[in-house]
């Protein structure tokens, strides 16, 4: 049955973890793909602060395969800022291979962030926002089908 955003935001952090650990990693995606932050979950929080967050701060990723990168979609207007490079390598979750969005050689801002992705259902990715060695929290990543297709 596939996953949807919100199964994922309902989730406890043991089956976030679970789900990211079996997920198959799929491909590099290609396009824009809205974000949904997942902080404190398993919690009534997280849908209020999802919405807040989404407004206010962060609204998702605009990712360029052919050019191996992305940009993050901030604020209330969404602009296209924080640059990262994007790549296949092991994932520092388990060790397997992730889509990893590495912001330490584009971003002054972001340069101890990395993030890993995988996606656990059609045009549907789940992140792990890594700041140095600490795993902080989750976001969900929708792009439309297309987006996602294999190439």
């Amino acid at each position: 049955m596939p996953v949807t955003l919100n199964d994922l935001t309902t989730m406890s952090q043991e089956e976030l973890d679970e789900l990211f650990r079996r997920a198959p990693l799929g491909d590099i995606p290609d396009g824009d793909a809205i974000g949904t932050a997942i902080v404190a979950p398993g919690s009534e929080v997280v849908g209020p602060v999802a919405k807040l967050g989404r407004f206010l701060a962060w609204q998702g990723k605009v990712f360029d395969r052919p050019r191996a990168e992305l940009k993050n979609k901030v604020g209330p207007l969404g602009l296209h800022l924080i640059k990262a490079r994007v790549y296949i390598a092991p994932s520092w979750f388990d060790q397997q291979p992730a889509i990893i969005l590495d912001y330490s050689k584009t971003s002054l801002l972001a340069r101890a962030v990395r993030d890993e992705i995988r996606e656990v259902g059609p045009g549907i990715y789940l992140g792990i926002v890594w700041v140095g060695p600490l795993k902080t929290i989750n976001f969900v990543l929708q792009f439309n089908t297309s987006a996602t297709s294999r190439s």
